[in-house]
């Protein structure tokens, strides 16, 4: 039996992961590493309530708990206020990945963690694992350097790089493009979305999947994880609009610059997914597809 920490256990990652893998409590023993009360609406694992950037009291915890593999899934994503406030952005994105990383090396963890594809400069598209990263934004960076603490460590680790997650869990801190979307519309409200920056989104779902598989592979080096086609953001709210039965004429699209948004974002990203499937065994659907899931799952 593998037991498996996960920090960031109360985000949407983080349920959607700590419920796949408590499907097989007899391979996995699960220990969620979050902030505050367990939002999870499950009592039926370990939880322990902790300030992640406090590094004597995770190294603490880590060590009270030996874990064979941690899943990071905790970060400060909101790209504008990591912007606005770089301090608590690096104590969460890059601070706490040093502390995991150097727990790791001493204890031949297994360190799973998620990275983004805001660390390019959206200049080419279709990223592999192997083009040279360029961010534009300091959550780019900051994304950049944690992944840097384990390309660089000995640790035997896997990133994954993902793109515009969404999905619903029991009890939600954030919103996500597609329960916005939905939400906006069946509340009748004219929305503008960005009709020049393109994105691969990412079902939640499917990332905890490429968690899973990682953890049962030992799956080491970086990957990327997102759906299949690359559509503009405008593209995607349509698609939502379709898949959900809403009215698409309340979708207005506006350019980036009109937007005036504090961090600079990539205008095209999107990955190759060739490793993903080939080494990970992880076969990603197109966005309809996926949402066509996750709208099964909501009803």
């Amino acid at each position: 039996m593998k037991k498996v920490v996960v920090t960031g256990s109360n985000g949407l990652l983080g349920q959607t992961l700590v419920n796949l893998l408590l499907e097989e409590k007899s391979k996995y023993q699960v220990l969620g590493f979050s902030r505050g009360k367990n939002r999870s609406g499950r009592n039926d694992f370990e939880y322990v309530s902790i300030d992640i950037t406090d590094e004597l009291l995770l190294r603490e915890k880590l060590s009270e708990h030996n874990p064979d593999v941690i899943v990071n899934t905790a970060a400060m994503t909101n790209v504008d206020a990591c912007e606005a406030d770089k301090e608590i952005c690096n104590k969460l994105n890059i601070d706490v990945v040093q502390y995991l990383k150097d727990y790791s090396e001493e204890n031949k963890t297994h360190l799973i963690h998620i990275s983004t594809d805001f660390i390019f400069d959206g200049k080419k598209g279709l990223y592999k694992e192997t083009d040279t990263p360029n961010p534009l934004s300091h959550y780019g960076w900051s994304k950049l350097k944690s992944e840097e603490i384990l390309t660089e460590s000995t640790i035997n680790y896997a990133i994954f790089r993902t793109i515009l997650v969404y999905g619903k869990v029991y009890d939600m801190s954030r919103n996500n493009i597609v329960l916005w979307v939905k939400k906006s519309l069946e509340d009748g409200k004219e929305i503008t979305i960005v009709n020049d920056q393109f994105r691969m989104p990412t079902y939640v779902e499917d990332l905890a999947l490429a968690c899973k598989l990682a953890i049962d592979k030992r799956a080491k080096g970086i990957f990327n994880i997102s759906s299949n086609m690359l559509l503009s953001i405008y593209e995607i709210a349509q698609q939502i609009a379709v898949t959900f039965g809403l009215d698409k004429n309340l979708i207005k699209p506006i350019s980036t610059t009109a937007l005036n948004q504090k961090a600079p974002r990539p205008s095209k990203t999107g990955f190759d997914l060739t490793k993903t499937r080939e080494e990970l065994g992880l076969c990603p659907k197109s966005f309809k597809d996926d949402l066509q899931r996750f709208k099964e799952k909501l009803t």
